[in-house]
């Protein structure tokens, strides 16, 4: 890989350049996303139905602390993007030197607080009786090897800054494919079931995380980085105060579907089952607006580094119309045929129709989130991102929770109801980024000087 490999984003073809690029990204996301799905599916085929609600739970928690570390690491993505755009490359090396410092601290802390607290974590879940001891299982390995999760985020989102995502999905690849070797020998060979997929998981993380050390220092990088850079500096304070309120949302985004398993959970051990099938199944019908929202900041970050404003709103406009035709098709799938795709995760006719149930009602969130998505990265590569935790609290907290609750109290309750609440807080989030931009536009801190 040559230094062609970094994109610079602030002249050609915006629709062309930006697929360019996402696609790399998409296809590193659905390989992530194989983790636990990988694990799942065998637990489901090999193992038992406590361990796949063991899973379910347990992976929900993980996603809370590995998601607020990646959406910290974007204010690393957005400066990188910026400081390029601005031909300061010289700012990089204390950029990521202080990031690495500050990832290393942040990932014992939140190993510790897993691997202590585990066990009432899963009863503040409502975990079933028969998959609590599962879930405190699953939660305490992968917090064991938890910091090779959080920098094989922190390494992707420093490619992605420099406009190369080809590197995190060779990264990726290599660990998904290590990791379905894992759970094929732990889960299904020597029957460890939700402790075998954990171990499988966490060493497949770490074998990407040392590869792509070793590649990234074979490459002939845009910037340098010494030893005197690895120190506590005046960038750590710059990115995290891009990236807190991102990760101060994402607790929340989490929180929120944590709340929601456990009201779940109360439904009874079917119901966790099917849900906990059915996050998988949603975790990949989001990785096409997460896809847009990672390769946007990094594009738009660019050209407003570089003045050009009016590439970025053109970015925004094509990320949309690309995500919500795509979105189209699959929301159609789902819905029409969703206990297809169950039947991959589950041999078990009652989880798989509960799992189709729940995607029935979420199906609309295919092609809404791809709109709200967009907004948000082009609002993190202006570094509004406490409007973007703004957007994301609200969401939660006035329509997703409240909505989801009611949907698994009221008489004759199902999964269908509660899985409407997600597209519903989407579209009340779309109102809200759409007045946002305009207020931008209103107060002039976003100018497009040139036709579009």
């Amino acid at each position: 890989m040559k230094e062609t490999a970094n994109q610079d984003f602030t002249t050609g073809s915006i629709p062309v350049k930006m697929v360019r690029f996402m696609l790399p990204i998409l296809g590193a996301l659905v390989l992530q996303a194989m983790y636990s799905a990988v694990d799942l599916m065998i637990v489901g085929h090999f193992g038992t139905t406590a361990g796949i609600s063991g899973i379910a739970t347990g992976s929900n928690v993980l996603n809370l602390f590995t998601f607020f570390t990646s959406n910290l690491s974007v204010g690393v993505t957005v400066l990188l993007g910026r400081y390029l755009g601005e031909h300061r490359e010289d700012r990089i090396g204390r950029l990521i030197g202080g990031a690495v410092i500050f990832f290393t601290g942040l990932s014992v802390l939140f190993s510790v607080i897993m691997f202590a607290f585990a066990r009432p974590i899963a009863s503040l879940m409502q975990a079933p009786p028969e998959a609590a001891d599962l879930t405190v299982q699953y939660i305490r390995n992968c917090a064991v090897g938890f910091i090779f999760v959080v920098f094989y985020n922190f390494i992707s989102s420093v490619m992605r800054g420099m406009g190369n995502s080809r590197l995190p999905l060779i990264f990726v690849a290599i660990a998904c494919v290590v990791n379905i070797l894992g759970d094929l020998l732990l889960v299904a060979g020597l029957k460890m079931n939700v402790v075998g997929a954990a171990l499988a998981t966490i060493f497949a993380q770490a074998v990407s995380v040392i590869l792509s050390v070793i590649i990234i220092f074979k490459q002939r990088l845009p910037f340098k980085i010494t030893r005197r850079d690895f120190c506590i500096n005046e960038q750590i304070k710059l990115f995290f105060m891009i990236g807190l309120p991102l990760g101060f949302q994402e607790i929340l985004t989490n929180g929120t579907f944590l709340a929601l398993c456990a009201f779940v959970n109360h439904m009874g051990l079917d119901c966790s089952s099917g849900y906990g099938v059915a996050q998988k199944i949603q975790a990949f019908v989001m990785l096409i607006p997460i896809a847009i929202m990672q390769s946007l900041a990094s594009f738009v970050a660019q050209n407003v580094g570089a003045g050009r404003e009016d590439r970025g709103l053109s970015a925004l406009r094509w990320s949309m119309g690309i995500g919500v035709l795509v979105g189209l098709v699959v929301a159609v799938g789902i819905f029409i045929r969703g206990d297809i795709v169950a039947e991959i995760f589950s041999d078990d006719a009652a989880v798989v129709a509960r799992a189709f149930e729940f995607m029935k009602g979420f199906a609309p969130e295919a092609f809404l989130t791809s709109v709200l998505f967009s907004f948000m990265g082009y609002f993190n590569a202006h570094s509004k991102s406490f409007f973007v935790m703004l957007m994301g609290i609200l969401q939660s907290l006035v329509v997703r929770l409240p909505l989801s609750y009611y949907m698994s109290v009221r008489p004759g309750a199902n999964l269908t109801g509660v899985g409407m609440a997600a597209p519903t807080a989407t579209v009340f989030g779309i109102l809200l980024g759409l007045v946002y931009y305009l207020y931008l536009r209103k107060k002039k801190v976003i100018v497009i000087n040139k036709e579009v």
